[in-house]
């Protein structure tokens, strides 16, 4: 039995879960509303505010969606209730960010600034302070769609391995390089 299908999820309060009859799942709650398709062989049962995803045969096919429905299904939850934080650094001389609303401004050591809009469901919050890196703090009740947002945003300048330049997760660890070694002799 998948270790990650068989946990059952608390559905918090303020939270209202509907299935429909070809497993269309709607997660209502404070931050928002999400909607997604699940296979139509996974079976939702909700008893007690407590929700359980299982699986009919332990075929290959069941046992690998089992423990991804109960997975995006968490992820569902957990979004609507609590929502998901992102925060992102730009480090190298010069680098900055700036935003308007929904649109976010760029310099990253390019000839130009990059304008990246941003979709509604994501909200934006940028800090440059004196000392610290410039750093991107994105909010959202959707997991896939921030984390999609996230990757857009690092590879606009990827981190480097020698000098660490670049735009990277907060606390990510890069894998580092020595660079060129002393003159010829």
């Amino acid at each position: 039995m998948s270790r990650i299908g068989k946990a059952p999820i608390t559905i918090p309060k303020g939270v209202e879960f509907n299935v429909d009859k070809s497993n269309v799942i709607t997660v209502k709650g404070p931050n928002g509303t999400l909607t997604r398709k699940f296979d139509a062989d996974m079976i939702f049962k909700t008893e007690d505010g407590v929700l359980t995803v299982e699986r009919p045969t332990d075929s290959k096919r069941h046992r690998s969606v089992h423990g991804l429905s109960r997975a995006l299904l968490n992820g569902m939850v957990e979004g609507v209730s609590s929502g998901f934080t992102k925060k992102m650094e730009l480090v190298g001389v010069g680098y900055r960010a700036n935003n308007t609303g929904q649109l976010l401004e760029l310099a990253l050591g390019f000839s130009h600034p990059i304008m990246f809009q941003l979709p509604d469901e994501v909200k934006v919050e940028t800090k440059n302070e004196k000392g610290m890196p410039p750093t991107i703090i994105l909010n959202s009740f959707d997991k896939q769609l921030i984390g999609q947002v996230a990757a857009k945003i690092r590879s606009f300048k990827k981190p480097e391995p020698y000098k660490g330049k670049g735009v990277r997760f907060a606390g990510e660890v890069l894998r580092r390089k020595a660079g060129k070694t002393a003159g010829k002799k």
